[in-house]
């Protein structure tokens, strides 16, 4: 009887399973030609040996499956392998067990010989074992325990090479050798010749299924920082991510945000402190996560502990699922202002370029979203009483204009929406829901221009949950003009408040052009606006005229800006009075219209004071490229544009130290005064001395190219498109994401301030109680029949219907 090993008892017999596996590897290869040759001889006794057939058809195939699981394994491989391939050697031990109890059985051996022959038996001759086995395999790899029942009953342990099977006639003569056994006997010493060497070793190793399979098990077997635990929030940490989210709280009541800040970086830096000692004092490694600034390190720490716990946040209360993509590959930008041409004003001039310019790149298609005044309100507004009768007829005044001064071909698309004009407040106020004119399609990328000023009574679709990018562009220091009116001070604390309610709520970015605006939430100061390529164009002239020796002026200073005292008009009549004296002979022309016309130019003549009003002029014009100092005391400007434009002409610029000059600091020609007496010596410095020609560097830094540029970079803008036009792999490679691990108290205060602006704003009596044009909820009749509109109570009708 044949006894292949006994059960492994214990992690010391695992090199010897190994061993027999090898062993069994070479001894199905064996069967299978002890098979091909025992059918020749067996011709006549296949009859009878059906079932035995079947029984070794079912071994054949027990035996290759075991085989084959055996085969991913070598000895030097389970001395060194991962707990994983110990544990899959492990779950094949019952396999072997079940084989050999099965196939050792003294009932299995009496069958089968029974059924082979009636006049033969096969037998193992016990006692000439020691003539099969190899002696360096049990020296060298340890000992397969085959063995017969009577020793193993006395615990000898039996190599394979005291194995012989012999054939017995009935007669028991002479002892002859069976084929299949000699050819068995063949394998074996084979096996014997490939265990004495590494050869077995190398062509497992080299295996591809091998390697298959291992790197199976080491994908299975996971050992990243993952698994590593991460100490729970301690109370520090949550105090300071409490204050830090609480930022847009702090802002309502009017805490600083550095304030917050430093309360957040001194939580943040006790728990460091009690980190570091616990690790001083042995308790451990303890990892710090490096980030920018703490903000940042704050909320990686939050994440990773939400992301350990299997947390995910899908949104917010007010949130709304991730936008869409547009159908083309090119992103869409719309750019919504409060004024269009042929109103000469900032917000009017300054989108127009930025929408050129931004097409001009062809990265994006652009759209600019201008206001639709009715023709009454055209009379008020547009100079000269120029008016159109179409929206059209406005565009194509808009693009002509343009075209006369760009070197290029700007294409992109305008859009209107219905608005109407406050004379109070001397502004375009929009009427409606100004987003629902910018498609879902294109609804990607929003720059709002004066971004409190379109939202102080909007009334629509919140522009962050419509838009995937919101920035806002401050142009106007509307806190300093209302002061100036009547409860000036009171209208400019709820106007502080207001304005930062609509900006934290509507915008992701705000830009503000200089220091002299209101500090609002998630804002940065940049200048970016350019000056038109026509005033650059004089400069260019000017150098020119100088280098052949020329005087390009011939005449002295000028003032030129819309005629209402916010303009600088109260300033300049107050220095101008003060020290009359002092500029004798100085003479001011002074070219403008407006509203306050006829009570400036009184006040001037009660003076005395030499100015000579003219009537207003484009900056452009040429009339205004003799004069060589450009005068401009106002300080209610954010960034005036005017400023701009004389110092690409090539002119000399006095203007006060006030924030709102910062960005012209830098050009020599910009003369700062700081006081009324400064303003007199820098006046005579301008008219005594000749300005310098602009550099390249000057020169480049008032164009809309470097403007442009500026834009792209503190928007975030040039960032947000490389973040999503590379999703796929920012999103494989992010290890821990912010946005989807935790909640943003932030997030829910800002969408919570937007519900509430929405449910005031709806109310016709608090609009009206706050100053808002009567009928200005929503656009009308003349609005829709000017714009081809359906009627307010059928796109939006009460119910939702």
């Amino acid at each position: 009887m044949i006894n292949l090993g006994a059960e492994s008892r214990s992690s010391n017999s695992i090199e010897s399973s190994v061993t027999a596996e090898k062993a069994f590897k070479f001894i199905s290869k064996g069967w299978r030609e002890v098979k091909d040759s025992a059918d020749a001889d067996f011709q006549l006794m296949r009859a009878r040996a059906n079932s035995f057939k079947n029984i070794a058809n079912s071994f054949d195939r027990e035996l290759e499956n075991f085989v084959n699981s055996a085969s991913t394994f070598s000895v030097p491989a389970i001395r060194s392998s991962t707990p994983t391939e110990i544990d899959f050697v492990k779950k094949l031990q019952p396999k072997i067990s079940e084989f050999r109890r099965v196939y050792s059985s003294p009932e299995f051996s009496r069958k089968v010989l029974e059924k082979w022959s009636p006049k033969s038996t096969i037998s193992i001759n016990l006692s000439a074992i020691k003539n099969a086995i190899v002696a360096e395999v049990e020296d060298r790899e340890g000992i397969v325990e085959f063995s017969d029942w009577d020793r193993l009953r006395r615990g000898r342990k039996v190599g394979l090479k005291e194995f012989r099977w012999d054939w017995r006639g009935e007669e028991e003569e002479n002892h002859k050798e069976w084929e299949p056994i000699r050819a068995l006997k063949t394998r074996l010493k084979e096996l014997e010749r490939k265990s004495s060497s590494s050869e077995i070793f190398n062509n497992f190793k080299n295996s591809e299924f091998i390697e298959k399979v291992k790197s199976s098990l080491k994908s299975m077997y996971k050992e990243p920082h993952d698994s590593k635990e991460i100490p729970p929030l301690d109370v520090s940490e949550l105090l300071a991510y409490l204050v830090k989210q609480s930022g847009p709280l702090f802002d309502q009541l009017g805490f600083k945000r550095e304030i917050c800040d430093k309360i957040v970086e001194t939580f943040c830096s006790k728990h460091k402190n009690q980190l570091l000692l616990r690790s001083l004092q042995g308790a451990g490694e303890v990892s710090f996560l490096e980030s920018e600034n703490v903000n940042d390190e704050l909320d990686l720490r939050i994440a990773s502990v939400l992301q350990s716990t299997g947390h995910t946040y899908e949104g917010g209360l007010w949130t709304e699922p991730v936008k869409h993509d547009s159908e083309d590959k090119k992103r869409h930008v719309a750019i919504i202002t409060t004024a269009s041409l042929p109103w000469m004003t900032g917000t009017a001039v300054n989108p127009l370029f930025r929408a050129a310019y931004l097409a001009k790149s062809a990265k994006q298609n652009v759209t600019l979203l201008v206001p639709w005044l009715c023709e009454s309100d055209q009379e008020l507004v547009y100079p000269n009483s120029l008016t159109f009768s179409s929206p059209e007829e406005q565009e194509v005044y808009i693009r002509n204009w343009l075209e006369e001064r760009l070197d290029f071909k700007a294409d992109f698309k305008i859009s209107f929406y219905p608005g109407k004009f406050s004379k109070e407040r001397r502004s375009i106020m929009p009427a409606g829901d100004t987003s629902q004119f910018i498609s879902s399609k294109e609804a990607d990328i929003a720059i709002l221009e004066e971004p409190e000023h379109l939202n102080w009574y909007y009334h629509g679709k919140r522009w962050t949950d419509k838009f995937n990018h919101v920035v806002g562009i401050v142009h106007t220091n509307y806190l300093e003009y209302i002061k100036r009116e009547k409860n000036g001070a009171l209208q400019a604390f709820f106007v502080k408040h207001v304005n930062n309610w609509v900006a934290r709520a509507y915008c992701h970015k705000v830009l503000r052009l200089s220091g002299a605006t209101q500090d609002l939430p998630k804002s940065v100061v940049c200048n970016v606006h350019g000056v038109n390529p026509k005033f650059l164009k004089v400069g260019d002239k000017v150098s020119q005229e100088k280098e052949h020796g020329q005087q390009p002026f011939s005449k002295g200073a000028y003032f030129l800006g819309k005629m209402v005292w916010a303009k600088g008009y109260r300033e300049l009549i107050d220095l101008l009075g003060k020290h009359k004296s002092d500029l004798e002979g100085f003479k001011l022309d002074v070219y403008g219209n407006g509203e306050d016309a006829h009570e400036v130019q009184s006040s001037a003549k009660m003076l005395d004071l030499n100015l000579n009003f003219l009537k207003g002029r484009d900056h452009a014009d040429d009339m205004i490229h003799g004069y060589k100092v450009f005068i401009n005391p106002s300080v209610s400007d954010v960034l005036c544009t005017a400023t701009a434009e004389a110092l690409a002409m090539g002119k000399f610029v006095v203007c006060a130290d006030h924030p709102s000059n910062e960005f012209f600091r830098s050009f020599p020609n910009c003369l700062t005064y700081k006081s009324s007496e400064d303003f007199v010596v820098k006046v005579k410095e301008a008219l005594e001395n000749e300005p310098q020609p602009l550099t390249q560097e000057q020169r480049y830094n008032l164009s809309w190219e470097a403007a442009t540029q500026r834009f792209m970079e503190y928007s975030d803008l040039d960032k947000f498109l490389n973040t999503m036009d590379d999703k796929a792999e920012t999103k494989k490679n992010t290890k821990i994401k912010k946005s989807v691990s935790m909640p943003s108290l932030t997030d829910m205060v800002d969408g919570g301030l937007a519900f509430t602006h929405y449910c005031l704003t709806g109310s016709e009596l608090l609009r009206l109680s706050t100053g808002a044009i009567p009928g200005t909820r929503d656009y009308n009749k003349q609005h829709c029949e000017d714009l081809h509109l359906l009627p307010p109570q059928v796109e939006n009708p009460i119910y939702g219907w």
